[in-house]
């Protein structure tokens, strides 16, 4: 039996496209083989050119509600951007007083274009490609990093809201290839790149900031479309609901990534070689997320309950009490961090692969993983300890 429609033909929605929300028109719907319902969209306002077949989960009812969340996300990446070219711009000032690359060069490897261009929506082919949805997380780091998920665009009816990006820029903007990486690195791979930044030989005229080396480097890690939307309603529940995941979860993070390396032993294409690769991931991921979580991966309201757990758990790892939106989050801070590995091109390729199917693994079981019933509500007493 086929499964039911949410949406009619015609229908006027609101739809998800990177982090944020679009109004748009629905003109079609069919259902895969697979029995997944996608629906072609028409954004308002924008050519033909942007339309595309997307999921249903990235589509709203037209609705009061869902129309001021829209406003909500789209005011807090506004406030995003703004800090984040700031940022851009003490560091192109420091580019200059070092001797650094030009800014023509910085563009070229940054994630992010550092112009916005209003006459992009008649030409949405040349419109470079967001990267992931991210959760707003405390710490500097966050603004930079969900800023460059999205650029601004100009809209017949909202003059700031941000554009759907164009979706073969994107590849070429987070997968270059080897050659092009080489090109950039000297001919040489990450570990070669530290040595040369330890020398005492070089001159303030070769010597890159550490945001430069941060660009030049970093990984990109593509978060599904599917769980995009999830990244948002955490933000959400969390941010403006003031609502907390209850711990310790259900199923926790340790639980998840055990469960993802059984499912791979029982693949028929399973061997022994393959099992001691998905298991070295699986215990990075954990060692990663253990690591992380505290620092990186919470939003301010989260920390009184961080803090309660460490004081009612000791010496237990958080990925045993941490649950599946938590794990999310980290993937979508973890580029940033494997750039500082000592890896080299091919090794970090490997690696990108094998996050990419774990992440795969998470859409497959979305929805018994992923649920708004986790958050529940927080005292007063709570509430005066987070602020």
């Amino acid at each position: 039996m086929p499964p039911k429609l949410k949406f009619t033909e015609g229908e006027k929605v609101l739809c998800f496209h990177g982090p944020l929300i679009y109004e748009a028109k629905l003109l079609k719907s069919m259902v895969t083989k697979e029995k997944q319902v996608k629906y072609f969209i028409h954004y308002a306002g924008w050519n033909k050119n942007w339309d595309e077949w997307v999921p249903e989960n990235r589509v709203l009812k037209y609705n009061e509600a869902n129309v001021q969340r829209q406003q909500e996300v789209n005011n807090l990446h506004s406030s995003l951007a703004a800090k984040n070219k700031k940022t851009n711009v003490k560091a192109k000032k420091a580019d200059t007083s070092t001797g650094g690359p030009s800014s023509k060069d910085s563009d070229s490897r940054a994630s992010t274009p550092s112009k916005e261009i209003a006459k992009d929506k008649e030409s949405p082919a040349t419109a470079p490609a967001s990267g992931s949805v991210t959760p707003t997380v405390s710490g500097s780091s966050t603004s930079s990093s969900t800023a460059s998920t999205s650029r601004s665009r100009a809209s017949t009816k909202a003059g700031n809201t941000p554009a759907p990006p164009a979706k073969d820029k994107s590849e070429e903007k987070e997968a270059p290839t080897t050659e092009k990486r080489k090109s950039e690195d000297g001919g040489e791979g990450l570990a070669s790149s530290r040595k040369k930044r330890g020398r005492s030989d070089t001159t303030a005229s070769n010597v890159e900031s550490e945001e430069q080396f941060v660009s030049k480097v970093e990984v990109k890690i593509k978060i599904p479309d599917e769980l995009k939307p999830w990244l948002v309603d955490d933000w959400d529940a969390i941010s403006r609901q003031n609502k907390l995941v209850e711990l310790p979860c259900k199923t926790t993070v340790h639980e998840i990534v055990d469960n993802y390396v059984q499912y791979k032993k029982s693949s028929k294409a399973s061997t022994a070689t393959k099992e001691n690769a998905v298991q070295d991931i699986a215990n990075g991921i954990i060692e990663y997320f253990n690591v992380m979580l505290g620092s990186q991966l919470l939003y301010k309201f989260e920390r009184p309950q961080y803090a309660e757990m460490i004081q009612n758990h000791p010496g237990r790892p958080m990925a045993k009490i941490y649950g599946a939106f938590h794990l999310l989050r980290l993937f979508v801070k973890l580029g940033s961090m494997l750039a500082f590995t000592a890896l080299d091109e091919k090794a970090i390729q490997t690696l990108i692969g094998h996050i990419q199917d774990f992440l795969k693994y998470l859409v497959k079981n979305s929805s018994t993983l992923f649920n708004m019933q986790q958050y529940v509500n927080t005292s007063p007493e709570y509430h005066r300890k987070a602020q």
